[in-house]
């Protein structure tokens, strides 16, 4: 299971419609994988993204709703005082490694942790450079990163991680393994090897030095899941081996702009959940595109299923994918929903595309029901309705003029609120300061 790390949805060559991104590794992976493209994290930044993922739970379950704390942003821009959160995911919940572990299989993680310590306490046998840390102080030795010895100078972290993983797999390859590969790259800061970078800074679409990094970040990513490929083959595993390909949310929009998307990291517009999502498994998943609404809350159930592990005790919120995977069969339709009581300050107010040139959100929520998205935020109780069918940018709202559908909408979201208990934050923070805001706004915008 690979997790890139902000990698958009539009960052990847065989979704990126600017041809600045070359990720001939992943594009190839792609043309033997069910493709997802309508796949979405279980929120728009890392770690309640990542707790989605290793619990099955929506976030009011667990409560890690950011990267802490959830008081972003200026304070007296804000309305509410948002609703605390939670640092890492708490041992009682059974994590995904635990369920491989259940039913024997070694588990190891390389990259990024971020919801503990360290994740051999959550379920892992063998852990490389996880730690709560979110992000490396460099990309080049030394690392100083905790569970992983530093390199020779100027090694390249994800080259490192990935000749850790695969000299773990050839260990282990006997038995059944679970590797899960949680890339710190493509976050920043943004550093690649020069010879890389240099090629891109004269595309004629690099919007800038950073653009041309961050790009240079992508292919030598896609060169290391061209590294695990010819590995698995050369030893052949390919075969028996279930390979995921994802990101844990929307790339950050400053950067790479996620068009056709709205929004990028940080925000609940499709720019900040929509991801890529690949599923490959030689003669078991046939290669084929699927627009059917996922979320990375399904994995836990759906491989739970494929390892025949018991899982009925849990509480999951995902659904089990493995027969719409291995026998194109549609699942049952059904809603799928992200909670974010707190607040994340902007980027770049002119870039982020954000519903607020302060905050990439608000405190609010989001759901989608087939072909329809709706917002509802909490400082001002308003609702925002779109037909992604027809408007995949999230340009018209539509809640004035389909004020059945949002209220019908509407309905069942707050009755899944009640349902999982999500706390929605009430308290009106005293600090906050309407014509201070309005003339930061103005002042913001006007920057650049």
């Amino acid at each position: 299971m690979i997790v890139v790390d902000d990698l958009g949805w539009a960052d990847v060559g065989y979704n990126d419609h600017t041809d600045v991104f070359q990720t001939p590794n992943i594009d190839a992976l792609a043309a033997t994988s069910l493709v997802f493209t309508d796949a979405y994290a279980g929120a728009a930044n890392c770690a309640p993204s990542r707790a989605v993922l290793m619990s099955g739970q929506y976030s009011p379950r667990h409560g890690v709703y950011t990267v802490s704390p959830s008081a972003r942003g200026d304070e007296k821009t804000r309305r509410l005082i948002p609703i605390p959160n939670v640092d890492v995911l708490d041992n009682d919940i059974v994590t995904l490694a635990e369920m491989f572990k259940s039913v024997g299989y070694s588990t190891g993680s390389f990259g990024k942790w971020h919801l503990g310590e360290d994740p051999r306490t959550q379920g892992f046998d063998h852990n490389v450079a996880g730690s709560i840390r979110g992000l490396p102080k460099s990309y080049f030795s030394p690392y100083d990163l905790p569970f992983l010895d530093n390199g020779p100078d100027g090694e390249y972290l994800p080259n490192r991680i990935t000749s850790e993983l695969l000299t773990w797999i050839s260990q282990v390859k006997e038995q059944s393994f679970f590797a899960y590969v949680p890339y710190y790259t493509v976050h920043t800061p943004l550093q690649a090897i020069d010879s890389v970078k240099e090629k891109y800074l004269s595309h004629p679409r690099i919007q800038s030095s950073r653009h041309a990094t961050y790009a240079a970040m992508v292919e030598l990513m896609d060169i290391n899941i061209g590294r695990i490929m010819r590995s698995l083959e050369e030893q052949k595993l390919l075969h028996n081996t279930l390979i995921i390909f994802t990101s844990d949310n929307g790339g950050i929009r400053s950067i790479a702009y996620q068009d056709p998307l709205r929004g990028g990291k940080g925000s609940y517009y499709e720019g900040g959940t929509r991801v890529p999502l690949l599923v490959s498994w030689p003669k078991r998943v046939m290669p084929r595109t699927d627009s059917t609404p996922v979320i990375n809350a399904d994995f836990y159930p759906t491989l739970a299923n494929l390892v025949n592990a018991d899982v009925s005790n849990r509480v999951l919120d995902g659904v089990d994918l493995s027969r719409l995977w291995l026998d194109e069969q549609p699942i049952e339709p059904r809603n799928l929903y992200w909670h974010f009581p707190i607040y994340l300050q902007a980027y770049n107010p002119n870039a982020d595309q954000s519903r607020d040139p302060l905050f990439r959100t608000r405190p609010g929520t989001t759901m989608r029901q087939g072909k329809w998205k709706l917002h509802h935020y909490f400082e001002d109780n308003s609702y925002e309705l779109y037909d992604l069918s027809n408007d995949l940018g999230e340009h018209v709202n539509l809640a004035g003029f389909l004020p059945e559908i949002a209220a019908r909408l509407s309905s069942e979201l707050s009755a899944w609120r009640d349902s999982v208990q999500a706390p929605i934050p009430t308290e009106v923070n005293p600090e906050f300061d309407a014509d201070y805001t309005a003339t930061v706004t103005a002042q913001k915008l006007m920057k650049n």
